[in-house]
C-alpha cells in the first residue's frame, strides 16, 4: 500500500486529489494538511510513503517544508513530490536542491497523475519531459558547482555512465539494454552511486550530473 500524505492550502484541489487517490486500491490518503508546518508534523506522525507537497503556502512554504524533511533521518523514506501552478520556475529550482524527488503540475491529466504516485514511490525520478529539457538548460548554462567533480571522482566507470544515463531520462531497464546488463545490475550502480554521493534519491543524482558536467546537452 503506498501511503500519501497531501499538503495545499486550497481545500478544492485536496479533496479532488484525495478523490482521485482514495479509489485505487494500492494507495491510502493518510492525513491532509494546509500548510507546510502542519504538513511537517503529520509527515513525522504518519511516515507516508509520498509528500504531495504545493510549493506556495502560508506559514511554511513547501520548499522550506521539503528542507526539513530531507534533513530529518526519521523521515528518510519519504519521498517529497511538489505539486505547482506553473511549471518550471524558480520555486522548482530550489526545491529540487531541497531534497524533493519531483514535480507535478496541478493540471495534470488524472491517469498521469496516478501512474506519478507510483513511480514515486518505487523511488524513481519524477521528471516530465518538459521539465527535464528546462533543468537541462538551466544547469549547463550556470557555472559548475566547486567539488561536484572531486565528489564523481569516487564513483567507478559504471557506475558513472549509469549514472549519466540515469541524467538522460533513462529507466532502469532502459539502462540495462544500453549498457548490455540486467536491470537488477543497472539499479544496483544506481544505489551505490547515491551511497556515495549521499543523494537522498535520483533527483538529486540527476541534479549532481549536470551541475559536474557529467552529462551536457548535444546542442551545447
Amino acid at each position: 500500500m503506498i501511503r500519501v500524505l497531501l499538503v495545499d492550502d486550497q481545500p478544492l484541489l485536496r479533496s479532488g486529489f484525495r478523490a482521485l487517490l482514495d479509489v485505487e486500491e494500492d494507495i491510502e490518503v493518510v492525513a491532509e494538511a494546509a500548510d507546510g508546518k502542519e504538513g511537517l508534523a503529520l509527515a513525522k506522525e504518519h511516515l507516508p510513503d509520498i509528500a504531495l507537497i504545493d510549493i506556495q503556502m502560508p506559514v511554511m512554504d513547501g520548499i522550506e517544508a521539503t528542507r526539513r524533511i530531507a534533513a530529518d533521518p526519521t523521515l528518510a523514506r519519504v519521498h517529497v513530490v511538489i505539486l505547482t501552478n506553473y511549471g518550471l520556475d524558480e520555486h522548482v529550482f530550489h526545491a529540487l536542491r531541497a531534497g524533493a524527488a519531483g514535480f507535478l503540475v496541478k493540471d495534470i491529466e488524472p491517469e498521469d497523475f496516478l501512474h506519478a504516485i507510483r513511480v514515486a514511490a518505487r523511488g524513481d525520478v519524477l521528471l516530465a519531459p518538459s521539465i527535464t529539457r528546462k533543468l537541462i538548460n538551466r544547469y549547463v548554462t550556470e557555472p559548475l558547482h566547486t567539488g561536484a567533480d572531486a565528489r564523481l571522482k569516487g564513483l567507478t566507470n559504471r557506475e558513472r555512465e549509469t549514472v549519466a544515463l540515469l541524467a538522460q531520462g533513462l529507466s532502469n531497464d532502459q539502462i540495462a539494454e544500453r549498457m548490455v546488463i540486467s536491470p537488477l545490475t543497472a539499479k544496483t550502480h544506481i544505489n551505490r552511486a547515491m551511497v556515495k554521493l549521499h543523494a537522498r534519491d535520483r533527483a538529486q543524482l540527476v541534479v549532481l550530473a549536470y551541475e559536474s558536467g557529467l552529462v551536457v546537452p548535444r546542442n551545447r
